[in-house]
């Protein structure tokens, strides 16, 4: 073996001991949110400081930056030349980034969740913000460190969606807003359809969203189904686990929040089973990562002719639903109403929604606004756009766990899978004319198999853009997304 064949081996080695303590890692996270005791936050943030102190250490070893000059100028394959490549960017970037500070983010951040879920079951947001305070100026620090002179927002954004830079965003987001806007207001003059009645036990709910993950693909052998307040998915590879969650009154929150992350899951079991433990054993970004949850959620999930199956399924379980038919359950399901919840948002508003915290992070990153006054700019920024006040601070800035962990440049990522998933739809249906007659009687493998052959089974092997682009043919626009929103939503709405 040559010089150069043995550093490209060793560093690969000492790579994938540093991706199993990453999982490791992930696996403390599933944890805390699922089983762990509420007593354990404190000594959870030291273990998960820990952890991450032996990562950082592991991600500026001098070798890798030895191995990689020693790499150069050796023959490699795709895959060989794509995992230097993330490993490349993941050693620039933790070599910039202080190890005192790596390690003080993840002992803040993992006690700052516990505070969140106190904060956001009381409604008291004042009592939150000093730990926000310090999450957002950690962060800062970090995106300084990062981002070199540069913008610090893009530096983070980098974290979720390599490439991608906020003005490309707002330029996106200029483009679905009026349209949108514009929409949604011709929706809402119009009658809402009917919704669900009754209420509906746990165990039934819980056991419908087993067998709609299973519908969906997910492999239960490698994964599990659990209870959390914010639905997630952990792990990757052999190990890939989700949650969901409850209300006894609304059981679309339980079941399209499962097929959601099953989305994220199959994606992760989905990927080349020898790229395991490597760079590119992992979904290539937050974007192309949401972009497989939205459309399994959506375009698939939510669609007229899934929908007729699953009403079917809801009938035999739970009985009358309250509703005259599938068209009325359909209705039901993409029902455009006043709410205040991004996860529960309908497809007509959700972009809607991240436009607001999209817009907010900035100016928290850039120091323009202090998170004192975080509260009062979310409830007037949510007026303006929404047309109607929040009530309390759960269904204003205390909704979402995102920025309590400190991923500030995540949200957008949302919106930029919505568009992903546009685009993979229209060229889904372009390859698979019948797909609503599959839909119909519930088989959901014509879609769920094109989407495993076209994305999930790279990994990491493309860059994000590059992954969209070769699976439709053509670069990710809006377009596609708005198309299909107006199209759905003025048939829904007679317009």
């Amino acid at each position: 073996m040559t010089a150069n064949a043995t550093a490209l081996a060793d560093l690969l080695a000492f790579q994938k001991e540093t991706e199993a303590l990453g999982q490791i890692a992930g696996r403390l996270g599933w944890d805390q949110e699922t089983m762990m005791p509420r007593g354990a936050a404190d000594q959870r943030g030291e273990e998960m400081a820990a952890i991450e102190s032996v990562l950082h250490a592991r991600r500026t070893d001098p070798r890798i930056g030895d191995w990689l000059a020693a790499t150069e100028g050796t023959e490699m394959s795709q895959a060989e030349t794509a995992k230097l490549r993330h490993i490349r960017r993941s050693f620039d970037r933790a070599c910039k980034v202080p190890a005192e500070l790596a390690a003080e983010l993840a002992r803040v951040t993992s006690v700052s969740q516990g505070h969140w879920a106190e904060a956001r079951a009381n409604d008291d947001f004042a009592a939150f913000a000093p730990v926000l305070s310090r999450v957002v100026e950690l962060r800062q620090q970090e995106g300084q460190a990062l981002a070199e002179g540069g913008s610090v927002y893009d530096a983070l954004l980098g974290d979720y969606e390599p490439g991608a830079t906020a003005d490309q965003l707002e330029a996106m987001f200029g483009e679905m807003r009026p349209r949108l806007v514009e929409l949604r207001g011709k929706v809402l003059d119009k009658p809402a359809p009917k919704g669900l009645s009754g209420t509906f036990g746990e165990a039934e709910q819980i056991a419908m969203a087993g067998k709609l993950a299973v519908t969906f693909g997910y492999d239960l052998s490698r994964g599990r189904i659990d209870k959390a307040v914010h639905p997630f998915s952990s792990g990757s590879g052999s190990d890939v686990r989700i949650t969901t969650r409850t209300a006894p009154e609304d059981p679309f929150n339980c079941f399209y929040s499962t097929i959601h992350e099953v989305g994220h899951a199959c994606y992760e079991q989905n990927i080349d089973a020898g790229y395991a433990l490597t760079p590119l054993g992992q979904g290539v970004s937050m974007g192309v990562h949401e972009s497989q949850s939205r459309i399994y959620e959506n375009q698939l999930g939510r669609s007229r002719a899934f929908t007729s199956w699953l009403y079917a399924q809801m009938t035999e379980t739970f009985g009358d639903l309250g509703l005259d038919g599938p068209e009325a359950f359909y209705a039901a399901v993409n029902r455009v109403q006043k709410d205040y919840i991004r996860t529960e948002a309908d497809e007509l508003q959700y972009n809607l929604h991240i436009m607001l915290r999209f817009d907010l992070e900035r100016a928290l990153i850039a120091g323009d606004l202090p998170v004192a006054e975080l509260e009062t700019a979310w409830k007037e920024r949510f007026e303006k756009d929404f047309g109607y006040p929040v009530p309390k601070a759960s269904y204003g800035c205390l909704q979402d766990v995102h920025w309590s962990i400190g991923l500030f440049g995540y949200f957008p990522t949302y919106s930029l899978g919505n568009v992903y998933a546009g685009c993979l739809a229209q060229a889904l249906r372009a390859d698979v004319p019948d797909l609503d007659a599959s839909l119909a009687q519930g088989n959901t493998a014509p879609a769920t198999q094109w989407l495993a052959e076209k994305v999930q089974r790279h990994g990491g092997l493309y860059e994000p853009r590059d992954v969209i682009t070769q699976a439709c043919g053509a670069a990710p626009t809006a377009g596609a997304l708005l198309a299909y929103i107006e199209e759905k939503f003025s048939d829904l709405y007679d317009l």
